[in-house]
């Protein structure tokens, strides 16, 4: 009979366990697909700002011809995307977007878009906060126009 009396409330523990374990993985799983959405969204300005920029003719193209790529310069790529970006409305779920150092041109024929952005996560976002964190997403997108 005294085991009976030990145990009494022992279930109610183990509920209460089980709830905040189903609670812990349904908010993280809901933060990592808002992430990942958020980062979605993030690729596609990206890859828009640099199909932009990589249309975005040198100065010497109108020296020296076109040939068979569209020459680019580090400025008319930094120029193009940050005039495209500024014509798109950021993501609801994107607080902060910002275009990277890396953005420009390594070779002079591929326009690079580097982006980072502070994605907000539903409920999860108060909670990051507090500690003095955020997330941030980076991406970067690549293009090259090519004449035909």
């Amino acid at each position: 009979m005294n085991l009976r009396r030990d145990e009494a409330g022992s279930l109610s523990v183990l509920t209460l366990s089980l709830v905040m374990i189903a609670i812990v993985l349904i908010l993280g799983g809901g933060g990592v697909t808002s992430a990942l959405v958020a980062r979605m969204r993030l690729i596609d300005a990206a890859d828009g700002a640099a199909l932009s920029a990589a249309n975005a003719l040198a100065d010497t193209a109108y020296t020296q011809g076109v040939g068979k790529e569209v020459p680019l310069s580090n400025g008319g790529v930094v120029a193009a995307a940050r005039d495209y970006l500024a014509t798109r409305p950021v993501p609801q779920d994107i607080l902060t977007w910002t275009l990277e150092p890396q953005t420009g041109t390594p070779d002079g024929r591929t326009a690079v878009v580097a982006m980072s952005a502070t994605v907000q996560i539903p409920l999860l976002s108060q909670v990051l906060d507090a500690f003095g964190g955020s997330v941030t997403v980076s991406v970067v997108s690549r293009a090259r126009a090519v004449v035909r």
